[in-house]
């Protein structure tokens, strides 16, 4: 998933399929994942609002993997 603002919602259910999936209610995810059960409900409904370095540890708490591909410029072209 290319991280754009026009996937955020998409962003979003896959973090609450997958805290549903493991079983695990907002408080219990937010302990897992070292973060407030506020955030989770905030990321859940509306990631736009939140912190990249608070969705990573989420999304890295629940075992997700999340990938960074380089930076692109606007003709399309990788910059390393």
């Amino acid at each position: 998933m290319l991280l754009a603002p026009d996937v955020l919602p998409e962003l979003a259910t896959r973090l609450t399929a997958e805290r549903k999936r493991q079983g695990l209610s907002r408080e219990q995810a937010a302990s897992v994942c070292g973060v407030s059960p506020s955030f989770i409900r905030d990321a859940e409904s509306d990631p736009g609002r939140c912190s990249v370095l608070k969705l990573l540890l989420l999304a890295t708490g629940l075992g997700l993997k999340v990938s960074l591909d380089g930076w692109q410029q606007d003709g399309g072209a990788s910059a390393r």
